[in-house]
């Protein structure tokens, strides 16, 4: 949008011809007032708040895999690239780019707040605070431009234990879907979570993981439960049940896969750089 013409505040006193200026220069529109052009600050407000919305899911991630590296956990395993050695034990690998990453993320919000705060007082047409608008937005952008290729080589690279992933799953996180079990033959959800609540405080009191409790047990709260209860003890099954859109059995998780695929290439076309301008030597 084109702001010239506008002069310091009051719009300029030459006829010249604006729409004439913002089609030569590649622009859709003119700004529709010149006191509000002068001291708008939307575009610097909003591209922070997207930024830091950015940073904020990075910072997410980013506390994800930091503790799915610990040792308690061991899920996966960072590449020596994006990874440091401890100064004090010789056996631990830092996760220091994850936690950077998920540290910038503070400061992001700490540029965003900071330039909202000094927005909020100010009268209309321009005034020198607007100055400030400066070192937030071309931080915030250089920030990005670091975070995100490391982000990126961060999941290129990770090493994913599954096995250890199987492990470490407990019988227990199967609970809901006895209550299914229950729902499935006409006993409302609300009743059947009642019922599993006491199944599962039994198999606690016998010291029994949840798919090892006797049948009698289980019966002894609802006679619903049969044999076949075993079946929901499978882990796959209870993934796979969850084959609605955006649910997270395996077919549906395949087809946010490719959605997310086709988002991003169409992306990626929108804001192809042209053959005649390339960002890098190689012409990319």
């Amino acid at each position: 949008v084109l702001p010239l013409g506008s002069g310091a505040l009051a719009g300029t006193p030459y006829p010249i011809d604006r729409k004439f200026l913002a089609n030569q220069l590649g622009l859709k529109a003119i700004t529709p007032n010149s006191i509000d052009a002068v001291s708008n600050r939307d575009s610097a407000a909003e591209f922070l708040f997207v930024s830091t919305m950015i940073a904020l899911h990075l910072s997410r991630l980013a506390e994800m895999l930091i503790l799915y590296t610990s040792a308690e956990f061991d899920f996966i395993e960072l590449s020596d690239a994006y990874s440091t050695g401890s100064s004090l034990m010789p056996q631990k690998k830092n996760p220091d780019t994850l936690e950077l990453t998920r540290g910038k993320a503070g400061t992001m919000i700490g540029r965003l707040t900071g330039l909202l705060s000094v927005l909020k007082g100010l009268p209309s047409a321009y005034d020198k605070d607007l100055q400030e608008d400066k070192i937030p937005v071309f931080e915030t952008s250089d920030t990005l431009c670091l975070m995100l290729p490391v982000v990126a080589g961060v999941l290129r690279t990770l090493e994913i234990h599954p096995e250890k992933m199987r492990t470490a799953l407990d019988p227990a996180i199967l609970a809901t879907d006895l209550a299914d079990y229950l729902v499935r033959k006409g006993v409302p959800f609300r009743q059947a979570h009642a019922m599993v609540g006491q199944i599962v405080r039994r198999a606690h009191e016998l010291n029994l993981p949840l798919n090892e409790l006797p049948l009698k047990e289980f019966q002894k709260v609802s006679p619903l439960f049969e044999k076949d209860v075993q079946g929901v003890f499978d882990f796959e099954a209870s993934i796979a049940h969850r084959n609605v859109p955006g649910g997270t059995s395996p077919a549906a998780v395949k087809i946010q896969l490719q959605q997310a695929r086709q988002f991003l290439e169409q992306h990626r076309i929108r804001s192809a750089v042209p053959p005649e301008t390339p960002r890098g030597g190689d012409g990319s």
